[in-house]
């Protein structure tokens, strides 16, 4: 396969960084009005019967300091943004918009400002962190017959692999409104988005009208780290997806997306456990 060489990060004045927002985010509020799109805002306290994917990711990090106070405030983030998704349901034929539900981020709505990545640099916004709940619900969406329309890859590489429990590049990151993360029901059952800021992890279930027809198992290849002519390094990889029955026979393998990704970290060092 072609090696295919990341630019270095780009620096865009403040104008252009302003007027690029403006536009992207008219474009994301018309496309909320199209009447293309039967959008899901329905949503059911009681958890329909079955359960066809779930996963859980811890809140905290090791970290010190400010970057302590920000994860913690990231928690605060989630405990927000979460009742505006949990309980929804997704029927056939609707499409799921992770921002047309949870709103914009604001600090009268209690936000408060967490970690973002943006061009390449860490820094702060109200309402950062919310990438995590992002990422749990593509991860788990990978796992059921749902389709996702639109999605995401991190441009950057940000933490090494220690205690990393899925693959690289199988995240979906957020930025308001335009980063967005749809999902779409194909099927002729009901799902339904089930969600919860726990004590020390946030846990997330895709339930179902019937019971699982299918299982899904998402695997990595072409893994490889590639140095670049700038002096920085890319981390490349492919992921498919493999779909069996319930009694474990090999259906089809389904090509899902290739990541390239600016690592933010030196690939030569070695990597610690926490």
């Amino acid at each position: 396969m072609e090696k295919k060489e990341l630019r270095p990060p780009i620096h865009r004045s403040y104008l252009r960084l302003r007027l690029g927002r403006a536009y992207y985010a008219g474009m994301r509020y018309l496309l909320w009005c199209s009447p293309k799109f039967h959008w899901a805002r329905e949503r059911q306290q009681q958890p329909l019967p079955w359960v066809y994917s779930q996963h859980a990711t811890p809140l905290m990090r090791r970290l010190q300091g400010d970057e302590e106070r920000l994860q913690r405030n990231k928690v605060t983030n989630l405990k927000i943004a979460v009742p505006r998704l949990n309980g929804i349901l997704l029927r056939p034929g609707q499409t799921m918009s992770y921002w047309r539900l949870i709103g914009k981020p604001t600090r009268k709505k209690g936000y408060q400002e967490g970690m973002v990545l943006f061009l390449g640099r860490i820094g702060t916004d109200v309402g950062g962190g919310l990438c995590q709940l992002s990422n749990l619900i593509f991860w788990m969406t990978l796992h059921t017959p749902l389709t996702v329309v639109e999605r995401y890859r991190h441009s950057h590489d940000v933490f090494p692999d220690v205690n990393r429990t899925q693959p690289f590049g199988s995240g979906a990151t957020c930025a308001y409104p335009h980063r967005d993360l749809m999902i779409r029901n194909d099927t002729d059952e009901t799902f339904q988005l089930c969600l919860e800021v726990g004590q020390t992890h946030l846990k997330g279930q895709w339930r179902s009208t019937r019971p699982p027809q299918l299982q899904f198992r998402i695997e990595e290849r072409d893994a490889r780290i590639d140095a670049t002519s700038w002096g920085g390094y890319i981390r490349h990889n492919a992921l498919y997806r493999k779909v069996y029955d319930v009694q474990g026979t090999f259906l089809e393998e389904q090509f899902l997306f290739t990541n390239d990704a600016i690592m933010m970290y030196s690939p030569l060092l070695p990597q610690k456990e926490e």
